[in-house]
């Protein structure tokens, strides 16, 4: 069992920056992928980015792809999301969630369902 615990989760102005770090309990975390996932109300659970255990593989999707950084610390079993340029239409709860091997194929990566491990979730509220 894989445990994850979000953090750094708060409100920002937009144009403002906010960092996310998720910490994993119990499993082998270097092989492992990554991934950081958003649900605002009343929306589909969207990826945000995701990352391969060895940290030199990353996706992100269009909307945030050059002001979203995923990056991982295996030492710390840590995975981080930097936000920069904060927009009202990032708000949202922000999840990490694990993917443990066999990985998932790219193009599956996308499907929430498909992820095995979740955390709760912490929340981003882009506001002036």
């Amino acid at each position: 069992q894989v445990h994850l615990v979000e953090s750094g989760g708060g409100l920002v102005q937009p144009g403002g920056s906010l960092s996310l770090s998720c910490t994993a309990s119990g499993g082998s975390f270097r092989s492992y992928s990554m991934a950081w996932f958003r649900q605002a109300p009343g929306k589909e659970r969207e990826l945000v980015a995701h990352i391969r255990g060895g940290g030199s593989v990353t996706y992100y999707v269009g909307s945030v792809r050059g002001r979203f950084t995923i990056s991982r610390d295996n030492a710390k079993n840590t995975v981080y999301l930097r936000m920069n340029s904060l927009k009202p239409e990032d708000s949202a709860v922000y999840y990490c969630a694990a993917d443990p091997p066999p990985l998932l194929i790219f193009s599956s990566y996308g499907r929430s369902d498909l992820w095995d491990y979740w955390g709760q979730g912490t929340q981003v509220t882009v506001s002036s």
